[in-house]
């Protein structure tokens, strides 16, 4: 189930930031490596909760760093909310 998260996630990741797939690594920083800013962030954030029907808090936002970090708070909320 993961897998098909993490695909989903990066996908709309890349979609909203455009950026190419293959630059949403785990490792990559949403804001330095991927060219975001903070309107970015916030539109970002409202797609994922919007796709996933989950809410993030404005203080886990601010702890997503890298797309591993968005992976794995999408991939909890997702999993409390079933």
């Amino acid at each position: 189930m993961a897998d098909g998260l993490e695909t989903k996630i990066r996908s709309i990741l890349a979609e909203q930031l455009g950026v190419e797939a293959e630059e949403v690594t785990t490792d990559a920083n949403i804001l330095d490596d991927l060219g975001a800013d903070s309107l970015d962030v916030v539109e970002l954030v409202m797609t994922l909760e919007e796709a996933f029907d989950i809410e993030v808090p404005d203080e886990e936002v601010e702890e997503m760093r890298t797309v591993g970090d968005v992976e794995r708070y999408v991939i909890k909320a997702v999993g409390a909310a079933a």
